[in-house]
């Protein structure tokens, strides 16, 4: 990060273009940030309050949500210096000191205009000065943060159970569910098949022969959400569900995998026969997300059985012979992670595009600490 002689860094800007191509091909090493991201947080080296949602009484289905973060240490936010470095368990190295937040919308009414539903921009902020160092288009790192996420958990907890999934369903085949593909693509498991539901028959054509029929390995699609449910040992719930749908906890009866990004399909039935990990008990317990569902009216939450950070530490081990649901509400933290590995990819390639003059009256502050 370029800092001016004596005042703030450098404000630049990375376009969306730009994003992607710090993000492409770097599949394997997002999965190993995000994981040591989860760990600094479990470790407490970070800060990440509730989200803030801004709702519209004459827009009900729309919304822009705020998510604050920090992930602390004493290194620069260009990663140069003394950086204090967390690194996951196979080594990788996690860059810390850098504060901002991700304000992303959701309007679904955008469809109907040709464009997608949600958007977000990132802002990252220098921990030394406080000022913003940069702004990045965050949907792109939002959606990678969020499969990475996934993929993290499934390998982690696939691990534990002693055997990699073999029967990979996607529920929902929406622009995550892409995503997730894609990263858990990166675990090199041995799949034998792929399974599809969508409520939209052409969603889930499209998805079958775009994203999972390059892969060489056998696409069903299906007809019934029970029959892709039952045929998977790994499902990835991917929907834009509001209330929960999938309610009979027999479809589950033959122990799978489920990586529940979308947060309010299952019923409380459901949650209650399996066992539950998220990524942060306070985050995940709130905006009737499911196990949030569950905990009122259970009164308690002794359901949940442990954090991602748990899992990876060793503290909880994941058993192989009941269903598993892992709930990620999804935390700022992360998208701070992948997004200053973006800058700083943008930075090198000459992709950050410098805002020259975007701090107003800093020569008279600048001259009064001279003297």
């Amino acid at each position: 990060m370029a800092e001016q002689q004596g005042g703030p860094p450098q404000f630049s800007v990375v376009p969306g273009a730009a994003v992607h191509r710090g993000l492409e091909g770097r599949r394997a090493e997002i999965i190993d940030l995000v994981e040591a991201a989860y760990r600094r947080h479990g470790e407490g080296g970070t800060v990440n309050p509730p989200s803030y949602f801004l709702r519209f009484p004459d827009r009900p289905t729309a919304r822009i949500i705020a998510l604050p973060a920090s992930v602390g240490g004493t290194g620069g936010a260009d990663g140069t210096g003394d950086a204090d470095r967390t690194g996951d368990a196979d080594g990788t190295a996690l860059t810390a000191g850098v504060d901002g937040i991700k304000w992303i919308s959701s309007f679904p009414t955008n469809l109907e205009r040709g464009i997608p539903r949600a958007s977000a921009v990132l802002l990252l902020n220098d921990p030394a000065t406080g000022y913003p160092y940069a702004c990045l288009e965050g949907s792109i790192i939002s959606a990678v943060r969020t499969a990475a996420s996934a993929a993290a958990a499934a390998r982690r907890i696939a691990a534990q159970r002693g055997s990699t999934p073999r029967r990979v369903g996607f529920f929902g085949t929406g622009l995550i569910a892409r995503f997730v593909q894609d990263y858990l693509a990166e675990l090199d498991w041995d799949v034998d098949e792929y399974h599809v539901f969508d409520l939209s028959d052409d969603y889930a054509a499209s998805f079958a022969r775009q994203v999972l029929e390059p892969t060489g390995r056998p696409v069903r699609v299906h007809s019934s959400a029970e029959d892709l449910v039952r045929a998977c040992d790994l499902i990835v719930f991917a929907t834009t569900a509001a209330t929960p749908h999938v309610n009979d906890p027999d479809w589950f009866s033959h122990n799978p995998l489920v990586l529940h990004v979308s947060l309010r399909d299952l019923g409380t039935d459901v949650i209650l026969d399996s066992v539950n990990i998220v990524d942060d008990v306070e985050h995940v317990l709130k905006a009737d997300t499911s196990v949030h569902l569950a905990e009122q009216r259970t009164g308690g939450r002794d359901f949940l059985d442990g954090t991602l950070y748990d899992v990876l530490t060793g503290k909880v081990t994941v058993p192989a012979d009941r269903p598993v649901v892992f709930s990620p509400f999804g935390l700022g933290i992360l998208d701070l992670a992948v997004g200053a590995h973006v800058h700083r990819t943008a930075v090198a390639a000459g992709e950050a595009v410098p805002i020259g003059g975007f701090f107003h009256e800093l020569d008279r502050h600048q001259s009064a600490g001279a003297s």
